[in-house]
């Protein structure tokens, strides 16, 4: 990722990924890219921003509540999400509606 996502006219929804990572990389950065490449694929994935020092947060935007229910529930990122604990020692998911964009 090297540039701000390029987001529709709101509204549309963030899905906002606040998280410490745990020591050693255990699979995390291959994972991490694939898992992303499959949201870009799904119905509704508007874009996504990211950035790593210490605290990670990580940004995907959705056109529907809906959507996000859908990639959530993707078989994929259900095996991903199992893995938490082995990468994340602290993690928090944050969804919201953006409503104005300037």
């Amino acid at each position: 990722m090297d540039k701000i996502a390029n987001t529709p006219k709101p509204p549309y929804y963030a899905v906002i990924f606040t998280s410490f990572r745990t020591e050693g990389d255990n699979g995390y950065a291959e994972t991490a890219n694939r898992i992303l490449e499959i949201a870009r694929q799904q119905p509704g994935f508007l874009g996504y921003e990211g950035a790593r020092q210490g605290i990670g947060i990580s940004v995907s935007y959705w056109q529907s509540l809906e959507a996000i229910q859908a990639w959530k529930q993707h078989p994929e990122h259900k095996k991903v999400q199992e893995k938490e604990a082995l990468w994340y020692g602290e993690s928090r998911i944050r969804v919201c509606k953006v409503e104005r964009e300037y």
